[in-house]
């Protein structure tokens, strides 16, 4: 993969920072309880929701350095306390920002070998699919987050990744 791959998983890093940042401002407005309240969402609730894709970026951080993230469950609760998986929130994407400023254009050439959590065997897949997943993964569960927002009568506002401030320009839409 040429250069272009690099540059595609410094812009998807950037969107996933951009919207966690406008996603938790959001959240920090509605009261823990409505955070918490059980909404029947495959988390069940914002707060679950929030911590799931903190779990799910640091299992694949773990697999993409070599140091695997211990795991008891995928509903697995890091933080009770707002505040604190909010930081935490901040301290991974900015490991993810790392990570990504890391990545060769020969990383995307080549495969990716882990042991799977869902169904414990050793896997091995090519790193570009593996950092599409990585990438795909959030946005699949920040539209689920979007929509638990909605219930509780916050609009999320627009999510597109072309609205990513650093690739919006004039004229554009």
């Amino acid at each position: 993969m040429s250069a272009r791959g690099v540059e595609w998983a410094h812009t998807l890093a950037s969107y996933n920072r951009w919207m966690n940042e406008r996603l938790y401002a959001q959240c920090a407005e509605l009261p823990d309880e409505a955070r918490k309240r059980d909404r029947g969402a495959f988390f069940r609730s914002i707060h679950g929701t929030l911590n799931h894709l903190l779990l799910g970026d640091r299992i694949w951080l773990g697999r993409f350095r070599a140091v695997p993230f211990a795991v008891r469950a995928l509903d697995q609760e890091l933080y009770a306390d707002f505040a604190e998986l909010r930081a935490e929130r901040e301290r991974t994407d900015g490991e993810i920002d790392s990570w990504a400023a890391a990545l060769a254009p020969a990383d995307f050439e080549g495969t990716l070998h882990y042991t799977s959590f869902v169904n414990p065997a050793p896997r091995s897949i090519p790193f570009w699919a593996a950092a599409t997943h990585f990438f795909n993964h959030q946005t699949h569960h920040r539209g689920q987050l979007t929509t638990l927002l909605m219930q509780a009568g916050v609009d999320p506002g627009v999510t597109d990744l072309i609205w990513l401030p650093e690739l919006a320009r004039p004229g554009g839409s």
